[in-house]
């Protein structure tokens, strides 16, 4: 199984890892070339009325998370995920969020480790 990661977007890559954007909206201020972006997989990220009624607030967090593991649960992208976790050994998760506990990527990591 591969090693996820998630980091963020304005972090520096590592040379081993596949970076895959799991936002749907691309990050302020960067270039393609910046973010060392391998795959933009936005199809996985929050649903654009989860994403709006969360807004990153910490005391929706709880609800948050249970919304989007009930999106990612019908969510056809997981397979595509599932794939590239098999195939790559180093996955980053990399998303633009300021908060690196409560955002949607640390949500995705646990699923995908869950599954």
């Amino acid at each position: 199984m591969s090693a996820i990661k998630i980091k963020r977007v304005y972090e520096t890559a590592a040379k081993d890892e596949y970076r895959i954007l799991v936002d749907r909206l691309w990050p302020r201020g960067l270039t393609k070339e910046q973010a060392a972006i391998d795959l933009w997989l936005k199809e996985i990220a929050p649903s654009p009325g989860l994403r709006q009624w969360f807004r990153h607030d910490p005391e929706k967090f709880l609800e948050f998370r249970t919304r989007y593991v009930e999106e990612l649960a019908q969510n056809p992208t997981v397979v595509i995920l599932s794939s590239l976790l098999a195939k790559h050994k180093n996955i980053a998760l990399v998303y633009a969020a300021n908060n690196e506990d409560i955002n949607h990527a640390a949500v995705l990591k646990g699923f995908m480790e869950s599954i």
